[in-house]
């Protein structure tokens, strides 16, 4: 697969756009987060101070990244503050190398599959869920992005 091919647009960096973009790097793709806030942590970040994670911090953590400290319930962290699960979705993207693939202020707008027909557009309804991406991968989507917070588009980014 060439390298163009292997680009992968991701939007949202939530706890669930992390982690696919952890995954995308680790299959060799060139992942790009794209985050209309500041920061990374999705929720976490545009809530109340009071917010508290309703779940233990040890069954809301990404598999292979624990706490820290290990220790939680020493540290307060049994149902973590929303600044604590920032924190720690933060900490993730650094060791696991997505904080560089995200690209923070750049909200999207909109998404177009380009080259598509309608014989494969039809086939996409009949996706038979073995794994296969839709089409044959000769087509590719464009994304509208606003970078920053200005009335007017960034332009377009193929994605």
């Amino acid at each position: 697969m060439d390298a163009k091919k292997k680009r992968v647009a991701i939007v949202g960096a939530g706890p669930s756009g992390l982690a696919a973009c952890k995954h995308a790097l680790a299959k060799g793709f060139r992942p790009v987060v794209f985050e209309s806030d500041t920061a990374v942590g999705g929720v976490w970040n545009r809530t109340l101070a009071s917010t508290r994670l309703q779940t233990p911090a040890s069954a809301y953590r990404f598999s292979d990244f624990p706490w820290l400290p290990a220790s939680a319930d020493d540290e307060g962290l049994s149902f973590p503050r929303h600044d604590q699960v920032s924190e720690y979705m933060t900490a993730y993207t650094r060791r696991f190398g997505v904080l560089e693939r995200v690209r923070s202020g750049c909200r999207v707008l909109g998404a177009s599959y380009v080259r598509a027909t309608e014989q494969e557009v039809a086939a996409w309804e009949r996706w038979s869920g073995n794994g296969e991406a839709f089409g044959d991968g000769t087509g590719e989507w464009h994304l509208t992005v606003r970078h920053g917070d200005g009335e007017s588009e960034g332009g377009t980014t193929q994605v």
